[in-house]
């Protein structure tokens, strides 16, 4: 079984791709008919809308803290080839005090090649190299593939007695809009701490040109907090992707290992290794399991409660779900989408919160189709290939991402 302090389980070293780490929101969408073809299948410029809506009213004690990228950043396909680039930038908020992150609001300037965004927030110890990283790398930003590019920044705790390293906050996807945490909830931001923008820029919609720059923002919603103030962790629970070509496609790529060094090429070793160390870990050290649908049980070894959660695929994504203890008389179905909508894919309140204790096990289980990639605009120019782990939008991912508060035994 895969372990929760391993550094593919705390979102930072895990790649990704996407989503809003914050838990208790104000509102959450439902996900649309795909039946016949996913609701992504339009042109990727057609996002519905950003993060356009105004934000909720602020509450007793609460703040906004505008933060927008230094400059301006025109995208441009990695070297080695691909259609996806990934940008980190530093912000800093300017905090004198310490204070806690309720809400956020991210806004893409360029909704055309902006393909998803994740806010990490950098703790003091971590500041020096994150500026470090950003001085020696020409232009605005560095690159990123998978975390924030930071040799020690991307894992949230990893060693016991280390600085902690950045902790995946928020991310911006298609259809997203304000995320708001109860005012008893939030991450905590110390002053000194900075904020890193990843940004995902995908140049399929340009046919693998530059598409323009982009120069987005994010809103902070802060608080003092309180003594009862609970101090929220992100969790990411991932599966392996093995999907091989649909029955009638062929191809060089739709050989495991051809896709694998392509993905490599494409991402580097990190990414590239991720496929048979997912088999490794979730298939207990068997082998590749080439299908549709893929699980992968990760063990609990510390106490916290689950307040909300949310789904994370590509556009070959069909259904998501994560349980805990299945197969038990504990068995219990804790975030369930049967109909995955690249375009809506928003946090979900759990009913109530549930508690999880150390021995108990979460599944997270996915279900891809490679029939879409043939009616998926931007997927059918695309040569067929066999799917594996991967940051590209012509790739894939099965991540549940949950959002926890730990808790006394």
């Amino acid at each position: 079984m895969r372990k929760p302090d391993s550094p593919l389980w705390r979102f930072g070293a895990a790649t990704m791709a996407l989503a809003t780490a914050l838990a208790v929101v104000a509102a959450c969408g439902s996900d649309a008919d795909k039946s016949d073809a996913p609701a992504a299948a339009g042109s990727h410029s057609a996002h519905a809308g950003g993060s356009s809506a105004p934000p909720l009213p602020l509450r007793a004690g609460e703040r906004f803290v505008d933060l927008k990228m230094a400059e301006a950043y025109t995208p441009a396909p990695p070297e080695g080839g691909g259609t996806d680039e990934y940008r980190c930038q530093v912000i800093d908020p300017g905090l004198t005090k310490a204070a806690f992150l309720t809400g956020t609001q991210f806004t893409p300037e360029n909704v055309a090649i902006a393909h998803h965004a994740i806010v990490y927030a950098v703790p003091p110890g971590g500041a020096a190299a994150v500026r470090e990283q950003d001085a020696k790398t020409p232009g605005p930003g560095w690159q990123c593939f998978g975390g924030t590019g930071v040799d020690g920044a991307d894992v949230e705790g990893d060693d016991e007695g280390a600085d902690p390293g950045a902790a995946w906050v928020d991310t911006w996807a298609p259809g997203a809009t304000e995320t708001l945490l109860d005012q008893d909830a939030g991450f905590k931001l110390e002053p000194g701490s900075l904020v890193i923008l990843q940004m995902h820029y995908n140049l399929l919609a340009t046919d693998g040109k530059p598409g323009g720059s982009d120069r987005s923002a994010v809103r902070l919603r802060l608080t003092d907090g309180t003594p009862q103030t609970r101090e929220l962790e992100t969790w990411s629970l991932d599966a392996p992707i093995d999907l091989p070509c649909a029955a009638d496609g062929s191809g060089p790529l739709c050989d495991r290992a051809a896709s694998i060094a392509d993905v490599t090429k494409r991402f580097g070793p990190d990414v590239g290794e991720m496929a048979d160390r997912q088999v490794e870990e979730c298939n207990q050290g068997g082998a590749p399991k080439p299908g549709d649908t893929q699980t992968c049980d990760h063990e609990v070894e510390e106490p916290v409660t689950l307040f909300a959660g949310f789904g994370h695929m590509h556009m070959l994504g069909r259904a998501l779900k994560v349980e805990l203890n299945p197969g038990t008389p504990k068995a219990k179905v804790v975030l369930d989408v049967p109909q995955f909508d690249f375009d809506n894919q928003r946090m979900v309140k759990l009913p109530s919160p549930v508690e999880i204790g150390p021995g108990d096990t979460l599944r997270v289980t996915c279900t891809h189709d490679a029939g879409l990639r043939k009616r998926v605009p931007q997927l059918s120019k695309l040569p067929p290939r066999y799917v594996v782990w991967g940051d590209g939008t012509s790739d894939e991912m099965c991540i549940g991402i949950m959002t926890v508060s730990p808790r006394k035994s």
